[in-house]
C-alpha cells in the first residue's frame, strides 16, 4: 500500500501510539502470552508502568503533569516511556515502519509522555520524518510549549470555532483567528474533524447540513493559518461503526461508493488543495465581507476566494490583487488547457464581479488563469 501511494506521489503517515497499549488487565495475547497488567510490572521487554500516584491508576488530576505523564488514560496500559528499554522498543517499531517508506507521524496521546521521553525515541530513528504532528487536545496549558520543538501539535480549539462561526456566529469573526492566543501557526495542525470527533458529532462533518462542512474546509484551505489536515473518512449509522470491510478501496473520479466518502476528492476540497499549495505564505489581502456570513479575502497575488455561507445568492464587486485575466474557479473545476470546468471570472485592473450562489464558494489562483 506504502509502495502504491507513493508511486502515485502520495506521502504516507501513520496515527503512531507510543503511549499505551489495550485497555485489558488480565488475559491472553494473540500469540498465546498471558497479560497481566500490574503495578510497575514487567512484561517480556516491555515494561509497563501503573501510576501510584492515584488511587485506582488512572489520571484523576488532569492539571498534574506527573498524573498526565505517568497515570493510566482510561484504564490504557501505560508504557514506561521513561526506560530506555522501552525508548529501544518503540524507535524499533517506528524503525519498522520509516523502512517501509513512512513519512510521517501523527504521536497519538502526546501530551502523555514527557516531551523529553518523546525525543529520546526520536533520536534513535533511522531518520527524521517529514512530517510530526501531535495530539494534545488541550493547548492553553503552559506545557504545550514543551512540545512544539518536537513538530506540529493538533490545535482542538480551531474545529470548535469554525463549527461555531459556520453554524452560528457568523463567518466574518474567523478574521484574525490567529490571534486568539492559540498555537502559533507554524506549530498548529488545524482540521475540521478527526476521526473521533466526527463519530462524537461534536464538530462539523459530512452529515452537517447547509455544506457547512464543505465551506469550512474551503476556508481551511486558503485562510493562511496552520498546516492543514482532511479526514477521508466513511458513512456510519452507529458512533462505534468501522470501516467498509471491502475488498478493495472505492475511491475515484470525485468521491466514493459503497459506503466510502472521499472527502479529499470532492470538487472543492480537491480544488483547495490546489489553491493551498499555489498560494504558500502569501499574507492576507483584500479582505471583504457582505452579511457576517458572507467573507471575501486574497492570499497576495496569488489567490482569491469568496465564501458565502447565506442561503441567497452574494453578488459583489471585489479587489484583488490578481492580474488581469480569466480565471478558473476551482471551488467548482478546474483548469483544462485554456477552458474551465467549473465557473470562471475575467480579471480587470484589479477588479472583478462575481455571483456566489448560496452556501457555495468561489475561489481562483494564479495555477488555474489562463
Amino acid at each position: 500500500m506504502i509502495g502504491k501511494c507513493k508511486g502515485a506521489g502520495v506521502k504516507v503517515m501513520v496515527d503512531t501510539i507510543w503511549n499505551h497499549m489495550a485497555g485489558v488487565d488480565n488475559g491472553v495475547g494473540t500469540a498465546g502470552t498471558p497479560i497481566m497488567i500490574t503495578l510497575a510490572c514487567t512484561i517480556g521487554t516491555i515494561s509497563i508502568i501503573a501510576a501510584w500516584l492515584t488511587n485506582n491508576d488512572d489520571i484523576q488530576n488532569w492539571g498534574d503533569n506527573e498524573q498526565l505523564w505517568n497515570c493510566e488514560l482510561s484504564n490504557l496500559a501505560d508504557l514506561n516511556s521513561n526506560s530506555v528499554e522501552v525508548q529501544k522498543k518503540l524507535a524499533q517499531f517506528t524503525n519498522d515502519l520509516l523502512s517501509l517508506g513512512v513519512d510521517g507521524l501523527r504521536l497519538d496521546a502526546a501530551k502523555h509522555i514527557h516531551p523529553w521521553d518523546i525525543g529520546q525515541v526520536i533520536n534513535q530513528l533511522s531518520r527524521k520524518p517529514d512530517y510530526i504532528t501531535q495530539e494534545i487536545i488541550d493547548t492553553s496549558g503552559s506545557m504545550v510549549g514543551m512540545y512544539t520543538g518536537i513538530g506540529d501539535i493538533q490545535e482542538f480549539r480551531y474545529p470548535e470555532a469554525l463549527r461555531d462561526a459556520f453554524n452560528w456566529n457568523g463567518i466574518a469573526g474567523l478574521r484574525g483567528i490567529e490571534n486568539r492566543g492559540w498555537l502559533s501557526s507554524n506549530s498548529a495542525n488545524v482540521f475540521i474533524t478527526n476521526h473521533d470527533q466526527e463519530h462524537d458529532g461534536a464538530v462539523l462533518s459530512y452529515k452537517s447540513g447547509s455544506n457547512v462542512y464543505t465551506l469550512a474546509h474551503v476556508f481551511m484551505l486558503s485562510y493562511p493559518y496552520g498546516t492543514p489536515t482532511i479526514l477521508s473518512s466513511y458513512t456510519f449509522n452507529d458512533k462505534n461503526e468501522g470501516a467498509p470491510n471491502g475488498a478493495y478501496g472505492t475511491c475515484y473520479g470525485a468521491g466514493g461508493v459503497n459506503g466510502w466518502l472521499c472527502q479529499h476528492r470532492w470538487t472543492p476540497i480537491a480544488g483547495m488543495i490546489g489553491f493551498y499549495n499555489q498560494v504558500g505564505t502569501a499574507g492576507l489581502t483584500n479582505w471583504a465581507q457582505g452579511s457576517n456570513q458572507q467573507i471575501a479575502f486574497g492570499r497576495g497575488d496569488a489567490g482569491f476566494v469568496a465564501i458565502n455561507n447565506e442561503d441567497w445568492e452574494w453578488t459583489s464587486t471585489f479587489q484583488t490583487s490578481l492580474s488581469s485575466g480569466t480565471y478558473c474557479d476551482v471551488a467548482s473545476g478546474k483548469k483544462e488547457g485554456n477552458n474551465c470546468t467549473g465557473g470562471r471570472v475575467t480579471i480587470s485592473n484589479g477588479s472583478f464581479t462575481v455571483a456566489v450562489p448560496g452556501r457555495s464558494a468561489v475561489a481562483y489562483h494564479v495555477g488555474a488563469k489562463y
